[in-house]
């Protein structure tokens, strides 16, 4: 049988690797082999971190209206439980952009939360 040679696509599929390696230091952006444990973590990283990024934001979230709702003097936990209870359904991306943008707003909001609270006892 005769040898094969397929350079063309080994060419290709090694500038692919060595592109992706770009801006990593020495040889783990020059050197084929160290490129491609470079890549292959780097891919790792990327995939773990998209999700914790989804982590990440709703505790930003979370934080942020917290820190409003006790500047208003209510408890966070009781603040979701009586957006509930009044049937209001606002997602925390929402209500942490309302708590910095449009404090008047975000009040009116508590006020409603209170409402739920208190119909509910």
């Amino acid at each position: 049988m005769p040898r094969v040679r397929n350079s063309v696509a080994t060419r290709r599929r090694r500038k692919k690797i060595l592109k992706m390696a770009r801006g990593a230091r020495g040889g783990r952006s020059k050197l084929f082999k160290n490129a491609k444990e470079t890549v292959k973590r780097g891919l790792q990283y990327a995939y773990r971190d998209r999700r914790q990024r989804k982590r990440m934001f709703r505790r930003l979230w979370v934080v942020r209206i917290n820190a409003a709702v006790r500047a208003l003097g209510m408890k966070y936990s009781d603040f979701i439980h009586g957006l509930g209870l009044a049937g209001l359904e606002l997602d925390r991306k929402v209500l942490a952009e309302l708590a910095i943008s449009d404090p008047a707003a975000f009040s009116t909001i508590v006020d409603k939360a209170r409402q739920g609270l208190a119909r509910a006892t």
